[in-house]
């Protein structure tokens, strides 16, 4: 990994990305040592944490982990999500934060040297071209090491630096977590919200 101590560093977790790629590699986040990480490698600007929420419920799965966030150096970033049920009958949720964090990016590209980006969707990549052409280094953390692998090869191409996920999970790992059986059906494990309907189910 090639950072530098003293670049302007942000960091821009597309929250739903990350719990679906650690959550597959068998382990849960610990967001505290996830932020001391990169602060002892660079000088951080900003934490941005992009989620999508209901908010037509008492409780959601996300409330102690957002609001954990918020007292604890990081920007967060949401929306209300959209349920609707699938073609299975079941319950689900989908809030896309890609909007947000593009805009968010270009904003903060004129203010840092390098931007990190926790996401495996290839339709960031324009987004990083035009970052890297104002001077923006840009690193994606995913994981190819997934099944199926969380990652676009055209994200992973134009970034300046990958991160394998699980080369460096140690680093932040809050503990290792059971993998859910395989569902040839079934769509990949998604956020917290998206697993409501599968608790009814067990």
């Amino acid at each position: 990994m090639f950072f530098q101590p003293q670049e302007r560093l942000c960091l821009f977790i597309d929250g739903t990305s990350l719990y679906s790629a650690s959550r597959n590699l068998g382990f849960e986040v610990d967001y505290r040592k996830l932020l001391q990480f990169f602060r002892a490698k660079s000088n951080v600007l900003r934490a941005y944490y992009y989620s999508a929420v209901l908010d037509t419920e008492e409780y959601s799965p996300l409330k102690p982990l957002t609001d954990w966030l918020v007292y604890n150096g990081y920007t967060l970033v949401t929306k209300n999500a959209r349920e609707f049920i699938d073609h299975n009958g079941r319950r689900r949720v989908r809030g896309n934060m890609d909007v947000e964090l593009t805009v968010d990016m270009m904003e903060m590209a004129p203010h840092i040297d390098h931007a990190v980006l926790f996401s495996g969707d290839s339709d960031f990549r324009r987004l990083l071209e035009s970052v890297q052409r104002q001077g923006v280094r840009t690193t994606v953390v995913g994981s190819i090491k997934t099944t199926p692998p969380l990652i676009g090869d055209e994200l992973r191409r134009q970034a300046d630096q990958f991160i394998e996920l699980a080369d460096i999970s140690a680093n932040f790992m809050r503990r290792h977590i059971e993998n859910r059986p395989q569902r040839n059906a079934a769509p990949p494990v998604r956020h917290p919200a998206d697993q409501m309907s599968e608790h009814d189910e067990d």
